[in-house]
């Protein structure tokens, strides 16, 4: 089978496309960052129900949760350029839909289109990102890490003050100008694409995901990828209905969180000085200590300063943690299934933000908000566990696992 290639080029060169890719996965990340806040208050400003809403942020993770894999099989069979022009092109078309029809079907539609745009794109960058040494592909994931962050950031603060200055349909129109870069800048780097992958010469063989499961090391860094998502996605989601809780305004809520994705770019800034001294797993497990310990404190603080603080802690461990395990899963994958790793990944990202809300929201109601940070504790405490040979095996094979029967 082919394997993913290491492309005879230059180190400086490699490094430019490598920053390339970086800033446009930033602007495609900046469409679904702030189209999901847009999305969100559009459809509140159009009077829909609180449940009409959770559907719609659903609806930008459902799809990427039910397609990742065959997208990540998909891009190993056919390369980057084809998908990745026309995810580009299918968060152009989210980003506009509702600033030419401002209903409900224009918004559902827009978040599939978005959702699903920025999934595909995001695996075949990841993909790409993962030629090279060792060392090259830590340093491109640092800053890939980085750039997400970043981008992050820009997209919910784009989007909020377009719509408080320019208004609701104003503020889609202004977020399609990333995607439409993107493409600008795409088109550009389309023989650096396409040079970059090579058909398989040998015969085809049938693939199961569960080639993929079947690896030890595989397995374990799934697990902790779909831990450490899971409790990014509980701070996101319980921290505003515990802070109204305890009596927070929405502006101490939201700064609560800003600490949060504030520390991710400070620790994303740092991985590349952290890498020198600790090995990827060495700082998983070390996330998933300190966040364990995190959640187990949180619900006994209420003090604005302190919530501030194990938020930015929190933000410190979990943001150090993605560019170690896409290092993890490019090293592991079998030859020439990389891209269907990273689909798999997003596969279990994705349905932790479309499940956990809802579990979560079921739980809370009969028990509280206190036993989910517990919840969370305890899982990260069983993924440490489950994880604690990880980093000890032999170095992965080269050889390509047999078809499935």
């Amino acid at each position: 089978m082919s394997s993913t290639p290491n492309l005879p080029l230059k180190k400086s060169s490699v490094s430019a496309d490598a920053g390339k890719l970086c800033i446009l996965i930033m602007l495609v990340h900046i469409a679904i960052s702030g189209g999901r806040i847009a999305v969100t208050l559009t459809a509140l400003q159009l009077e829909r129900s609180t449940f009409e809403v959770g559907i719609l942020i659903a609806v930008f993770a459902l799809l990427p949760t039910l397609f990742s894999v065959k997208a990540g099989q998909v891009i190993d069979k056919i390369g980057p350029w084809q998908p990745m022009r026309a995810s580009a092109i299918s968060v152009i078309l989210g980003t506009t839909l509702p600033f030419i029809w401002q209903d409900l079907a224009a918004l559902i539609i827009a978040a599939v289109c978005i959702g699903v745009g920025h999934m595909i794109f995001q695996i075949a960058v990841q993909r790409q990102m993962g030629q090279g040494t060792e060392a090259e592909k830590l340093r491109n994931f640092s800053w890939l890490s980085l750039c997400m962050a970043t981008s992050g950031l820009i997209g919910p603060l784009v989007a909020g003050i377009s719509i408080d200055h320019l208004g609701h349909r104003y503020a889609f129109a202004l977020l399609a100008l990333a995607p439409i870069a993107c493409l600008i800048g795409l088109i550009r780097m389309r023989k650096y694409l396409l040079a970059s992958h090579v058909k398989s010469t040998q015969h085809k063989e049938r693939r199961s995901v569960m080639d993929l499961l079947a690896i030890p090391q595989l397995r374990r860094v799934f697990a902790a990828n779909m831990l450490l998502s899971s409790a990014w996605d509980t701070h996101m989601f319980v921290l505003p209905i515990y802070g109204v809780g305890i009596g927070l305004s929405a502006t101490t809520i939201g700064f609560i969180l800003a600490s949060f994705a504030a520390a991710t770019i400070v620790v994303r800034i740092g991985i590349p000085f952290i890498q020198r001294h600790l090995r990827p797993w060495q700082l998983i497990h070390i996330a998933m200590a300190v966040s364990g310990i995190n959640y187990l404190i949180y619900p006994f603080f209420s003090h604005v300063w302190m919530l501030v603080s194990l938020s930015f802690i929190l933000g410190l461990a979990l943001g150090s943690t993605q560019p170690g395990i896409l290092a993890l899963l490019q090293q592991h994958a079998p030859p020439g299934r990389a891209g269907e790793a990273f689909g798999v990944r997003m596969a279990l990202i994705n349905s932790c933000q479309v499940s956990l809300p809802l579990a979560f929201g079921a739980l809370g109601t009969f028990l509280g908000v206190m036993p989910l940070f517990w919840i969370s504790a305890v899982s990260l405490g069983a993924g440490r566990w489950f994880t604690r040979h990880a980093g000890n095996e032999p170095p992965p094979s080269n050889t390509e696992l047999p078809p499935s029967p």
